[in-house]
């Protein structure tokens, strides 16, 4: 079992800056891969970037390169930073991890961007 408690979160305006934190505890020497996702009113969750084990990152095209993703394992905790941010980053931010059976999520922080 993995629990993920995510932090960061708040209120910016366009243009600025945000760092989330995910930090994992439980099993988490059988996590493989960790990640972001977001999911904005009325829309599905989407995938904002993710990082492997060995640091392998990922990113869509709507976050490369204004995002980045990376860890610390020695705190086994993920962050997210964010630069350039758009009223469209809006968003619930969630923590994921994914081991060989499960995902596992975070409860979700809030990202508020205004224009």
């Amino acid at each position: 079992q993995v629990h993920l408690v995510e932090s960061g979160g708040g209120l910016v305006q366009a243009g600025g800056s945000l760092r989330l934190s995910c930090a994992a505890s439980g099993s988490v020497f059988s996590i493989n891969v960790m990640g972001w996702y977001r999911q904005a009113p009325g829309k599905q969750r989407e995938l904002v970037a993710t990082i492997t084990k060995d640091g392998i990152t990922n990113y869509p095209d709507s976050v490369q390169g204004r995002h980045t993703i990376s860890r610390d394992g020695a705190k086994n905790t993920v962050y997210l930073q964010m630069n350039s941010l758009k009223p469209e980053d809006t968003a619930v931010y969630y923590c994921n991890a994914k081991d060989s059976w499960f995902y596992y999520w975070g409860q979700g922080t809030q990202v508020t961007v205004s224009s």
